[in-house]
């Protein structure tokens, strides 16, 4: 059932893009420039705008499906615990790729100096 909800969820999202590049730019986007003459209110919608709509609404309500269906999926376990694998622990106190040998800087608190040039 997700994957049917889902495969329409993605092909109402690719409609809903390309009916939206498809409808004609009027300018004054966000409400910017626009003209406050007579005719300042809204045009009548156009049968573009209504499929945009249409798509909109269509794709909003695959979104609230889509997560109702994935709300009751989930449990309370892990998702390790669903893939039936522990996290691998070692037994070992030594690390398996050998570590440089490195000179750690004295406990006490005498300033660090650079080693002597003998």
């Amino acid at each position: 059932m997700q994957n049917v909800v889902l495969v329409i969820h993605l092909l109402l999202a690719l409609s809903l893009i390309g009916v939206v590049l498809l409808q004609r730019s009027e300018g004054g986007g966000l409400g910017i420039g626009g003209g406050m003459g007579p005719q300042a209110g809204r045009p009548p919608l156009t049968g573009l705008a209504k499929l945009t709509w249409g798509f909109a609404i269509a794709f909003i309500c695959t979104s609230i499906a889509l997560t109702v269906i994935g709300a009751s999926m989930s449990s309370e376990s892990s998702v390790l615990d669903r893939l039936g694998t522990a996290p691998a622990t070692s037994d070992t106190a030594t690390p398996s790729v050998p570590l440089p040998d490195v000179q750690l800087p004295p406990a006490g608190d005498s300033p660090l100096l650079p080693p002597r040039q003998d």
